[in-house]
């Protein structure tokens, strides 16, 4: 029904209505990466396609479409909502508890440095300090040289909250209200809602794909955890929790894998140090291979080969950083889906 209507709009929109909305559309996807609102769009293209996954469900139980919608967006704001507030009040309770917290911090660190010393090799001492004095030093001195840095941390971290949480519910008005039809829409704004439904369209192929790529990781990373490790009689505390975080993380794109790899190296670090440099080998391999295999299956949604997705990583990397790689498979997805509308690939 919709690309009936898609359709239908598309012969009242001039061609260079049509060309000037899509050089519009490529100019505001670069403009969200520069003003580093990225986190705003994903989440609410997620709220949107979550809410038109959810109603069809909702109807079978009778719902008016209305309903639906509105219990959709109930579930999904609990869903997501939920976690986004026990982490800020997390953070804040980190916060209020100050000094302490990190002087515990500290000391742990120096506990697990000082079993480190005992383990490595003896060219390697002279990198790790001899004393928990000296760590602590250490450690004022990157706290005073840094201190800019890790301002500037916090800041980001509550710039990203609120983009996420008007995201979510910049994502849950548009799901709910639709998009406007009908004789009196504009041929610009049926444009732009041409170019956001392509747009959407792409963030669902690629986003539906990372869920089988998170799936692989924590299947590699499973194997690794709960087989390999115990077979060679090494038995990491916590095995299921972290599985369970690195599917739940995987689902981010890059950044959930620094964070899965984060926790596994630093339970490993708990046992031994030769532990920990195995776990992060082998992350590291089966991230490498990740990349091809998230390349493959990708590409095999918005039909483009490995090579051309490695080259948008690459490139979207090197021009916007992690960000960039986190949009690249979108915005390719949503390039090669106007190009082929066009007809020019």
């Amino acid at each position: 029904m919709r690309d009936d209507a898609v359709a239908s709009a598309d012969l009242r929109i001039p061609p260079r209505i049509e060309t000037a909305s899509q050089i519009i559309a490529g100019l505001a996807l670069i403009f969200i990466l520069q003003i580093k609102v990225l986190s705003a769009l994903l989440v609410g293209l997620l709220v949107y396609q979550l809410v038109h996954y959810v109603v069809p469900l909702t109807r079978r139980f009778g719902m008016t479409l209305t309903a639906g919608k509105a219990a959709a967006l109930t579930l999904i704001a609990v869903v997501i909502g939920v976690p986004i507030a026990i982490g800020i009040v997390e953070l804040s309770s980190w916060i209020a508890r100050g000094l302490s917290d990190v002087q515990a911090l500290v000391q742990r660190m120096a506990e697990v440095v000082g079993t480190a010393r005992t383990q490595v090799p003896e060219w390697a001492l002279a990198y790790l300090p001899e004393s928990l004095d000296e760590f602590q030093a250490d450690a004022a001195r990157w706290l005073t040289e840094h201190a800019g840095q890790i301002g500037g941390i916090g800041q980001d971290v509550g710039r990203v909250i609120f983009h996420l949480v008007l995201g979510i519910i910049i994502g849950g008005i548009i799901a709910f209200q639709g998009l406007p039809s009908g004789p009196d829409v504009g041929p610009l704004a049926l444009a732009f809602m041409n170019r956001a439904e392509t747009l959407a369209r792409a963030f669902r192929n690629v986003v539906f794909s990372q869920v089988l790529i998170s799936a692989l990781n924590t299947t590699l990373t499973g194997l690794y955890l709960g087989v390999l490790l115990p077979l060679l009689d090494i038995h990491l505390p916590l095995v299921k929790t972290m599985i369970a975080v690195t599917f739940i993380v995987g689902l981010m794109p890059v950044i959930g894998n620094l964070i899965s790899n984060t926790v596994i190296v630093v339970v490993s670090l708990s046992v031994s140090t030769f532990v920990a440099a195995g776990s992060l080998a082998y992350l590291v391999v089966i991230h490498k291979l990740e990349y091809f295999f998230n390349a493959r299956i990708i590409g095999s949604q918005i039909q483009a080969r490995a090579w051309e997705l490695l080259i948008v990583l690459m490139v979207m990397e090197a021009v916007f950083g992690i960000p960039g790689v986190i949009a690249g498979p979108i915005f390719y997805a949503y390039l090669k889906d106007e190009l082929r509308t066009r007809k020019l690939i």
